[in-house]
């Protein structure tokens, strides 16, 4: 062997080397990084967060980074392109992830007074023009992120049933978070929104909203609940871990997080009815996001 061939084999077997831990870190980091949905307060978020990552922390033997996006869509692009490793998704801007990146995988979903799905309600400010469904028509219509499904996906299907469509029949108005939209309806900026009804009942109990500012319109359809996500990516056995972490949490103050009684396991099929929901409203969900 000459000296350029023995250079050349020495570089490749460096570069293989160097290429092993790489690969064995994507699988299984040091470091676990966990985001939660956006869907109020980022700094709030990650506050009430602090029970879950010493759980984590302490159950699977890693530092935790708890981690909250600016929106749902810069979500699915951080684990799209594997910036973090777990995450709990709203159920349709999982179908969204899914669609961009087919390796993520749902392990569990939440369950709440023994029922994995909830609703989405519809609201209406107390002393403005919209008292029922129809009178939506003509008017503003206030949901939260594109990429939400219960503060747009499932209310604007269930508008779509009662014959309204978004942009036609009323303007779609998208204020980003479940909370802005509760609260732009009940200071009357807008006339009528949706979000979560968990959400929204969270916000009335903490005072957030003054309840007497607002009327019920409307309830969607049953939503199968928020999944707990992970990369496909990671090794079994630490893939293993992080399942049982999850589906073995029993605290009530760390589940008091995800707004539920505990969680069980959940698949990819369990999301179809929110893809079923995209078809009624035409939209293609490779686009969306």
């Amino acid at each position: 062997m000459n000296r350029r061939q023995f250079l050349l084999v020495s570089t490749a077997l460096g570069l293989s080397a160097l290429s092993t831990p790489v690969l064995a870190d994507k699988a299984n980091p040091e470091k676990l990084r966990v985001a939660l949905l956006p869907d109020e307060n980022a700094s709030t978020l990650i506050q009430n967060a602090q029970p879950l990552k010493a759980y984590l922390e302490q159950t699977l033997g890693k530092p935790v980074e708890i981690i909250v996006t600016t929106d749902y869509s810069s979500m699915i692009e951080a684990m799209r392109f594997g910036r973090i490793e777990v995450a709990y998704f709203g159920p349709f801007s999982y179908v969204l992830a899914k669609s961009k990146a087919p390796e993520i995988e749902p392990f569990a979903v939440g369950v709440e007074k023994g029922k994995p799905n909830y609703n989405s309600i519809l609201i209406a400010s107390a002393d403005g023009p919209v008292k029922t469904l129809a009178d939506v028509k003509g008017k503003p219509f206030a949901f939260g992120d594109q990429a939400s499904t219960s503060s747009h996906l499932a209310p604007r299907a269930h508008l779509a049933k009662a014959g309204l469509i978004g942009d036609r029949d009323y303007k779609v108005v998208h204020l980003g978070k479940h909370d802005a939209v509760a609260r732009a309806v009940a200071a009357g900026q807008v006339p009528a929104g949706a979000l979560s009804e968990q959400i929204y009942r969270v916000l009335v109990e903490t005072n957030k909203i003054d309840a007497t500012k607002l009327v019920q319109i409307g309830l969607s359809d049953p939503i199968p609940n928020y999944p707990m996500t992970l990369q496909g990516y990671l090794a079994p056995e630490l893939k293993t871990s992080i399942r049982n972490a999850f589906l073995n949490l029993k605290d009530p103050a760390i589940l008091k997080l995800f707004r539920v009684d505990g969680l069980a396991p959940a698949t990819d099929k369990d999301y179809d009815v929110l893809r079923d929901m995209a078809k009624i409203l035409n939209l293609d969900i490779a686009k969306l996001g």
